[in-house]
């Protein structure tokens, strides 16, 4: 793959990863479940962060190649698993993408006063969605500022969040008690849980740009774990900021943030406050948008030069150099997920259904990242990282409360991931010559 250039150096990786894995809209989901978030927070990094740094930083000075996660698959168990592993991968976007964006559209239009209108917020995601996709055809030596900024403006918002919450505090006290810290077990609330260690993916990310990445055996690891200690950070100082500001009960988990910022600018007399936290926001999201849009759209190209998928998937843009089809048919299909979903649902558990529907999918990677973790070496972060993510998958087939019927999401839920599978199996055994078929 020598005609990717390697423009990515050790900070542009670092912010790269805050834009990727950093989700502020995590802060206010995770407060509005009380004071018991900030254990599961602690409890993630130590057995799903942690051990997933580990294994990105050992994989890919093993594989330093393009594809990442991908291709560490297809290494460590044969071309189908690493066929089944990419798939859901990219896939996985199609729900991460508008469930990103309507948490971002949906904060914006409660600053500006629309508050959760539906047809509003779902047709300003779609604008946005095509506008980045658009934008990011450019490729990385333009798109890596718009990360860049994403990231910086991410922890910006939160740093924002977490100097109201220590003056309120200061000046007036906490307006939730901290106790108690251990999670309590709510059906409501518990597949929740598979969204704190969800929190923290995306450090993979990163190594499957190995192949635009300056000196990617070193450079993957040393980002990986930088960036690692400032995002456990950013969860834990913001969400205990947002219960100091609001009582969980209170918090949206769509438009807490928001929430969150009013109450800080009417405590303490800011009345921007509000207005510069809406703008960061906005910023931060386009940033992650574009992250997740450049890096997943590699693994369909990696997987085209393997001949598992049509040819258009391996070709590049003639004038910028990027894997557009990719791009292309990824907006194409996650303007019908995000419409699809939306259907029979109100805004927030449809939101919720889009966000379990990604972890399921996304975690299905992750199983295959901890085995290969495990079969090279790293046998107790691997164990451990594999149990919070079989865990993870579990518990996000709980259906969310205000859920309109449960056997209809379930439904979707279970349908939607035998689809993904069932589709996987098909293009696999099409797209690759018979001696490979046969696996």
């Amino acid at each position: 793959m020598s005609h990717l250039r390697r423009t990515l150096g050790l900070s542009d990786l670092i912010l790269f990863n805050l834009a990727a894995v950093i989700g502020i809209r995590w802060l206010a989901a995770a407060a509005h479940t009380g004071p018991g978030a900030l254990s599961l927070w602690v409890l993630a990094a130590a057995l799903f962060f942690v051990p997933s740094a580990l294994a990105v930083a050992a994989l890919s000075t093993r594989f330093p190649e393009e594809g990442g996660i991908y291709v560490w698959t297809k290494y460590s168990f044969g071309e189908w698993h690493g066929f089944l592993c990419g798939w859901c991968y990219w896939l996985s976007n199609l729900f991460y993408f508008p469930n990103l964006l309507l948490a971002g559209v949906g904060m914006v239009g409660q600053a500006l006063g629309f508050g959760e209108n539906q047809r509003g917020i779902v047709t300003a995601s779609l604008a946005i969605l095509w506008l980045v996709l658009i934008a990011n055809l450019v490729g990385l030596k333009v798109g890596k500022w718009v990360n860049n900024i994403g990231g910086m403006a991410t922890y910006a918002a939160g740093a924002l969040i977490v100097a109201a919450g220590l003056a309120v505090w200061l000046r007036q006290g906490s307006a939730s008690p901290f106790v108690p810290l251990l999670p309590r077990w709510d059906w409501e609330k518990v597949n929740f849980w598979s969204q704190i260690a969800f929190a923290f993916g995306g450090l993979e990310l990163g190594a499957i740009l190995g192949g635009e990445i300056r000196n990617p055996q070193r450079t993957v690891a040393r980002a990986a774990w930088i960036s690692g200690l400032a995002i456990a950070a950013f969860y834990i100082a913001g969400t205990a900021a947002m219960l100091v500001l609001l009582r969980p009960e209170r918090i949206s988990v769509l438009t807490g943030l928001i929430q969150a910022s009013e109450s800080a600018a009417a405590r303490l007399g800011y009345a921007s406050l509000g207005w510069l936290l809406t703008l960061l926001v906005l910023a931060g999201v386009a940033g992650q948008l574009g992250a997740w849009i450049s890096g997943s759209a590699r693994i369909p190209f990696v997987i085209g030069l393997d001949r598992h998928l049509p040819h258009t998937f391996a070709q590049l843009h003639p004038r910028w150099g990027t894997p557009h089809w990719s791009l292309l048919y990824q907006g194409a299909a996650c303007t019908v997920f995000l419409v699809a979903l939306q259907l029979g649902e109100n805004l927030r558990t449809g939101y919720q259904l889009l966000v379990d529907m990604t972890v399921i999918t996304y975690f299905i990677p992750f199983a295959y990242l901890f085995a290969a973790s495990w079969k090279f070496g790293r046998r107790l972060s691997a164990a451990c990282g594999l149990g919070v993510t079989l865990m993870a998958i579990a518990v996000s087939l709980v259906p969310p409360g205000g859920a309109a019927s449960a056997w209809l999401v379930e439904l979707k839920l279970c349908g939607g991931c035998a689809l993904l599978i069932g589709s996987a199996r098909l293009c696999f055994r099409r797209g690759k010559p018979a001696a490979v078929r046969s696996l």
